[in-house]
């Protein structure tokens, strides 16, 4: 065999076993190979094994010092194309203001509808990329990004186009998702605004092939199962993916729908109770995404993630970077917390983070080490694997491949 490059001096190389969404008691089961190599041909991984097994030749040969390499992170769910800021709703709620007063005073996520709505496309991107950068830092290769606060179907095009473009100037894969985040104020638009994101939006993100998937928050205050099923059925007509934004506040059928939908992943679940987590644990596609950001920033009660994994449910984990619930800007960070606060395992976390966040978008390929996967990978700064969920304040990863060329931190 010929490679590329090889990379050798790395103390484990840790990936999850099986391809794949990792269930239940899968999500524990690691391949660690000591003293391993790697072997990369263009943008995609040609062989992996124990150093001494390797016997074919490659162009360039890199010692990693002795230290331990993890697939580079997948982060499902951020929200990373918005304008203006929270800090004052931030500053209210933690001095004891009610939400429905900073409605009312103008601040909650109707605000950052506003600001996004009105700034020019140069001036998101501008606000994007370091939010992207920062989230590669932290060991992310492979980042959703939802539209969402846009709220016209004008605004929600151009945040998928600035999408667009940062995918084409970023080094991490960027998948977009157009999120329908909230209905209009008044209910009487309501109708209109559903059929305008059926008939209109949907189908021309799909034509111009701006978004992969379409997600949907469906809660008490949002979205009702009427009018999510609505949306599903123009996502599915169009060949896009779905998901659903469930559970956050209140359980009111969003994950059930969602199952019943094929929908790739239902994401926060922080209210979700016995017949969700049975049904997330019966069902063989839909990955359960929690984001204990959201917990630590509000407070709220963590999504029961060792309840869906004793269930069989496959689990991943993502940052929701966003204004107002969660400005964690570290998907390493993220997994951390998913080990404190959701009573993940450091190993159950490790697939959070990549095999089966990657399932959540749908992608195979990327995720594990494995041949044929694309060359995504992270070199610790130490040789134990560990130190990526145990860390917290400083980032352990020390180098980062994307696509098989190390990029700059």
């Amino acid at each position: 065999m010929i490679a590329d490059r090889l990379l050798t001096g790395i103390s484990q190389l840790v990936s999850t076993a099986g391809v794949g969404a990792a269930h239940g008691a899968a999500m524990s089961a690691l391949d660690i190979i000591p003293d391993a190599a790697i072997a990369i041909a263009g943008e995609h991984i040609a062989w992996v094994g124990p150093r001494t097994e390797w016997h074919g030749s490659a162009a360039t040969e890199q010692h990693l010092g002795g230290r331990a390499v993890v697939p580079g992170l997948v982060d499902p769910h951020t929200h990373a194309i918005w304008a203006g800021d929270r800090l004052a709703d931030f500053e209210a709620r933690v001095s004891g203001v009610a939400y429905e007063t900073i409605l009312a005073r103008g601040g909650g996520i109707r605000s950052t509808m506003r600001h996004t709505a009105a700034a020019s496309a140069d001036a998101l991107l501008a606000l994007a990329e370091p939010r992207i950068r920062a989230l590669m830092r932290s060991g992310a290769t492979t980042i959703e990004v939802k539209s969402g606060y846009g709220f016209t179907k004008e605004a929600e095009l151009a945040s998928l186009s600035v999408i667009a473009t940062l995918a084409s100037r970023c080094q991490p894969s960027l998948e977009a998702t157009l999120l329908i985040h909230v209905p209009p104020a008044d209910p009487a638009e309501r109708p209109d605004y559903l059929a305008m994101v059926t008939s209109e939006l949907i189908p021309e993100v799909a034509r111009r092939g701006l978004a992969r998937a379409v997600d949907i928050f469906i809660e008490r205050e949002s979205f009702t199962l009427t009018e999510a099923t609505a949306v599903f059925a123009a996502a599915r007509a169009n060949a896009l993916s779905v998901k659903a934004h469930v559970d956050q506040f209140h359980a009111i059928g969003g994950v059930e729908l969602a199952i019943e939908n094929g929908a790739l992943s239902v994401d926060h679940l922080e209210a979700s109770g016995p017949e969700q987590i049975r049904a997330l644990g019966e069902c063989g596609r839909t990955v359960a995404v929690i984001l204990p950001g959201v917990t630590l920033h509000l407070g709220i009660p963590a999504a029961p993630a060792r309840a869906l994994i004793e269930a069989g449910a496959a689990v991943a984990v993502g940052t929701d970077l966003n204004p107002g619930s969660s400005p964690l800007y570290s998907t390493q960070q993220a997994l951390a917390l998913a080990v404190r606060l959701n009573r993940l395992t450091p190993a159950e976390a490790l697939t959070a983070g990549t095999a089966n966040a990657a399932a959540a978008l749908g992608r195979g390929d990327i995720g594990r080490i494995r041949p044929g996967a694309r060359a995504d990978l992270l070199v610790l700064g130490s040789a134990d694997w560990r130190d990526l969920p145990y860390t917290l304040g400083a980032s352990p990863v020390a180098q980062i491949f994307i696509a098989g060329h190390e990029v700059s931190l």
